[in-house]
């Protein structure tokens, strides 16, 4: 059996694929899409499908934006997205340019916990690749209730 690498069109086969953002990768295929430097599974960001690697790929193009006279060290806390709490660095999770808690990543829609570099965006915003990514932001006609498929009652989403 084998797929095809989203960067090279070529199959990958069992024994040489990486898996990372929902697809199955070359190991030397899955780089930064600015840097292009090789990224490990689970150890990059990743925005519209495509990896980035933390610093500073990801946070340059997607990260907030600051003053640039403004400088940080690494003693410096962070507010937490999700619970708008600070985040230490023993306690932090890095995902979507930001430091979260753990079990402040979760899916907008269905709350599941998520686990860093291995969800999907939307906005800045993180949710499960299945099924919430795809029923929300994927090609329409899809998990219609056909057999094999999901049905889902509407979810409100919760902001802050």
């Amino acid at each position: 059996m084998s797929w095809t690498c989203p960067r090279c069109q070529q199959p990958v086969f069992f024994a040489e694929k990486v898996s990372s953002l929902g697809k199955n990768w070359h190991r030397f295929c899955l780089k930064c899409d600015r840097c292009h430097s090789v990224l490990s599974p689970g150890g990059h960001a990743e925005h519209n499908g495509r990896p980035y690697c933390h610093k500073p790929c990801y946070g340059a193009l997607f990260g907030p934006r600051g003053p640039p006279h403004m400088k940080t060290f690494t003693g410096e806390t962070s507010l937490c997205p999700g619970c708008g709490e600070p985040v230490y660095f023993a306690e932090k999770v890095m995902s979507l340019g930001r430091n979260w808690h753990r079990p402040c990543l979760r899916c907008q829609r269905c709350r599941k916990t998520l686990t860093a570099g291995s969800h999907a965006e939307h906005d800045g915003v993180p949710y499960c690749h299945i099924p919430c990514y795809g029923y929300l932001f994927g090609p329409k006609g899809v998990n219609i209730g056909d057999v094999g498929c999901y049905i889902y009652d509407p979810v409100e989403i919760k902001s802050k």
